[in-house]
């Protein structure tokens, strides 16, 4: 499971980088190196997605535990 979450937690940097690289400058880093469309690219994207979803599991279970803080770097 730890490496399910540490797999799926990459892949979401991932989009997250690809999405600010958009943003910034237009430049889609996943199309330019799979191709704009390609199956390969749409795979990407769909597992990004799905990784976001499954990270939702960890996020609630912390919301639940009160681990969540505010700070940055703090730790319970």
């Amino acid at each position: 499971m730890k490496a399910l979450n540490l797999t799926t937690l990459i892949l979401v940097i991932v989009g997250g980088l690809n999405w600010g690289l958009i943003g910034l400058f237009g430049f889609d880093l996943v199309a330019a190196l799979f191709g704009d469309g390609s199956l390969v690219s749409r795979v990407v994207y769909i597992l990004v997605g799905l990784s976001a979803l499954w990270q939702l599991i960890p996020l609630a279970s912390a919301f639940g535990t009160g681990e969540v803080t505010a700070e940055r770097g703090h730790r319970a």
